[in-house]
């Protein structure tokens, strides 16, 4: 009769901890992780990447080692340039930087963004602000911080209506700890 108890005990406390296991797998796979995306307008082409250790090195050597050009894909007709890493090169994984460009995807996760146009910065946390600076090239809501980059450049931080009456300081905080 012991044994049954000790038994059932076992049980109880292995099925609880299964159960907390399913649980907490389950939460960590619902979230959305979070999506990064660099622009880089230069020479008439869009340059876009994800991984930012790429992207910081395209703005020291001006050149990526693994590319996907897209002729008129941009906008007015540009080229864009997605850099590509090592392990994207062969193009068998879906690249986020391309799939979301390409409307194929959403950022439905956190976002972080940084366009490089007109010899600014243009920083965003929603994708959905993003798009349409990149069309016309001007935010309509925006705050700036003049000669806050990191060589001196104008960083211009993208809001939209709803955020529009607040200084954007997580957004800030972002940069400069990107930076």
């Amino acid at each position: 009769m012991i044994l049954n108890k000790v038994y059932s005990v076992v049980t109880i406390v292995a099925l609880a901890l299964s159960i907390s296991a399913c649980n907490s797998n389950a939460t960590k796979s619902t979230s959305a992780p979070a999506l990064e995306m660099y622009e880089v307008f230069e020479d008439g082409r869009v340059y876009v990447f994800y991984d930012r250790a790429l992207y910081k090195e395209f703005m020291t050597v001006k050149e990526t080692p693994y590319r996907l050009t897209k002729i008129g894909a941009g906008p007015n007709g540009m080229t864009v340039v997605f850099g590509l890493t090592k392990q994207d090169k062969k193009l068998k994984n879906k690249i986020p930087a391309i799939e979301l460009y390409e409307g194929k995807t959403t950022s439905n996760g956190q976002f972080y963004a940084e366009m490089r146009r007109h010899g600014r910065i243009y920083v965003f946390d929603k994708w959905s602000d993003m798009k349409p600076v990149r069309e016309t090239g001007h935010p309509n809501y925006f705050y700036s911080e003049i000669g806050s980059g990191p060589k001196g450049e104008t960083v211009i931080y993208v809001l939209n209506k709803k955020t529009k009456k607040k200084r954007p300081l997580s957004l800030i905080k972002k940069f400069k700890n990107k930076v």
